[in-house]
């Protein structure tokens, strides 16, 4: 009958890591780590609509990276924005940046940085559908890609 109990307790303290709970830091890194792989995975749905044709000759304009709470409201944007445009060519776009979104969010809430609300969608006449989802994926690209360069402001508030 002890052999079971001193095997049980053996188990435990060789594996401490199985067996207590992750602390802040350890949070916080899963957290960039998988924010992190939805930036990769975002860039890879982003060339497999386009397969980077016309993206890179069309110029935009992307916020600076400065920490969590400019990058989750930047992001609330671009969801907003792709959202207004809601087409089955941007969906899964669209669907990766609300993700992303949530995550920042909650990275954001866990660092107590502070959060505002979400921004409302900004009403814009859609007279080129094409050319204007072109432009929306460049914008989405060439800000995953700055915040994939600046994952070190994924830090600070």
């Amino acid at each position: 009958m002890h052999f079971p109990l001193a095997l049980l307790y053996a188990s435990l303290m060789m594996a401490p890591e199985c067996t207590s709970l992750p602390t802040m830091d350890e949070s916080i890194e899963k957290n960039i780590h998988s924010i992190l792989n939805i930036v990769k995975m975002t860039l890879v749905h982003i060339k497999l609509k386009t397969k980077w044709q016309v993206l890179s000759q069309v110029e935009v304009n992307s916020p600076t990276i400065d920490g969590l709470t400019g990058v989750s409201n930047d992001l609330g944007l671009l969801d907003e924005e792709l959202q207004s445009l809601s087409t089955e060519v941007l969906s899964q776009i669209q669907a990766d940046i609300s993700c992303l979104e949530g995550r920042v969010r909650s990275l954001a809430l866990m660092m107590d940085c502070p959060i505002r609300n979400k921004p409302g969608a900004q009403a814009r006449e859609h007279l080129f559908p094409i050319s204007q989802h072109y432009e929306m994926l460049a914008k989405v690209q060439h800000y995953l890609e700055n915040l994939h360069l600046n994952k070190d402001k994924l830090m600070v508030c």
